[in-house]
């Protein structure tokens, strides 16, 4: 007997993988959404090599269009995207999807989308991203001044804000956060502020001679390495690589504060996972962190590449238990109330269920039919 079409078609990277959007659906998956909804995962993007890639991609392709072209595709496909290759990849099969007669869903994640299709983008291709988050039945943004880019980018978009999902871990145990402990969870480059985070810690070093730098992730290792020895503070910083899920949470168990000093940013889900775990963040004023992080609430906020700025704002939390302590307390309740996972996967939910009734309501207005 043959298998039932999934009434959504989720597009993303292989699950597993690394990087924002492995994470977040990876969150969704946990909870239990794919089978609560009926989905069916495809993955047009995976880690490795470059014909491992590629390989993944034209592999990925071909089975959205054998799913979209068949006489019983999907009701809904739905893509996460970022920017460039990625966004390519995804108005592909969002084209697919159209043809084949899907509701679609464009999931926009990554810092650097507005650049892209701002700046890096020729004329033809900003009328092409246009086009594709036009004609996307919806276009999901994770907090309202990203939806505001994408209304002032495609006007005729029809936007819905959604965040990033967090898994409510338990919250660190007193006392097993180590003072002094700074963590850090991304790509190792300079976008994140990478280089403005190791010139503050060289400048608190010398009042706090137990602070120490760990940078968990994937990177420019060697970088960070040399300009660690060039500030004189080779010796305090860790660089274990990218960290799994367990390897995560005990970092954030042993943490003191986190910090993420990017230059650009969507709604990062390293920052939420620490805000969950009960640590205190630093972040800058990118994308929607200031509208999940509120400056002296929940969190501290800086200008980004703002060096002083920086150092002053750990300083805070190195020196003041006491407000380290609320920040955390408030920053785990803004996840409970905002980015658990039963909150945003009960958002999605109702989105797909409206899809799917609006879908029917088009099928009966074309062939006078229940669908």
């Amino acid at each position: 007997m043959k298998a039932a079409p999934p009434r959504v078609l989720m597009v993303g990277t292989a699950l597993g993988g690394r990087g924002g959007i492995a994470s977040v659906v990876e969150v969704l998956r946990a909870d239990g959404l794919f089978e609560r909804e009926g989905i069916a995962y495809l993955a047009t993007h995976a880690d490795g090599a470059r014909l491992d890639k590629l390989g993944a991609v034209l592999k990925g392709l071909w089975q959205a269009g054998v799913a979209c072209g068949g006489r019983q595709g999907p009701a809904i496909v739905h893509v996460h995207s970022g920017s460039r290759a990625s966004f390519i990849r995804k108005s592909l099969v969002l084209l697919m999807a159209r043809l084949g007669g899907a509701h679609t869903v464009f999931h926009l994640h990554g810092g650097g989308f507005r650049r892209y299709a701002q700046e890096e983008a020729g004329p033809l291709l900003r009328r092409w991203i246009r086009h594709t988050l036009e004609a996307s039945s919806r276009v999901i943004a994770l907090s309202p001044g990203w939806a505001a880019f994408v209304r002032e980018c495609a006007p005729r978009a029809r936007v819905e804000v959604l965040p990033n999902p967090v898994r409510l871990a338990p919250p660190t145990v007193a006392g097993q956060a180590e003072a002094g402990r700074i963590l850090f969870l991304g790509r190792i480059e300079p976008a994140k502020g990478v280089d403005e985070l190791l010139q503050a810690c060289a400048r608190l070093g010398g009042h706090h001679p137990g602070l120490r730098l760990v940078l968990g992730g994937a990177g420019d290792v060697e970088w960070v390495q040399r300009r660690a020895l060039e500030l004189g503070i080779a010796d305090r910083v860790d660089t274990p690589g990218w960290l799994d899920e367990r390897a995560r949470e005990a970092a954030l168990a042993r943490a003191w504060l986190f910090c993420l000093p990017s230059h650009a940013e969507g709604l990062p889900i390293a920052m939420l996972e620490a805000m969950a775990a009960g640590v205190p963040v630093v972040a800058t004023t990118v994308g929607g962190i200031p509208e999940a992080v509120a400056d002296g609430v929940d969190g501290l906020l800086v200008p980004p590449r703002d060096v002083g700025a920086l150092a002053l704002a750990i300083g805070r939390l190195l020196d003041d238990g006491a407000l380290r302590a609320r920040l955390a307390c408030a920053a785990r309740s803004a996840v409970e109330r905002h980015y658990s996972t039963g909150v945003v996967c009960g958002r999605l939910a109702a989105l797909y269920a409206r899809l799917l009734d609006e879908r029917a309501q088009q099928y009966r207005r074309n062939t006078g039919k229940d669908a």
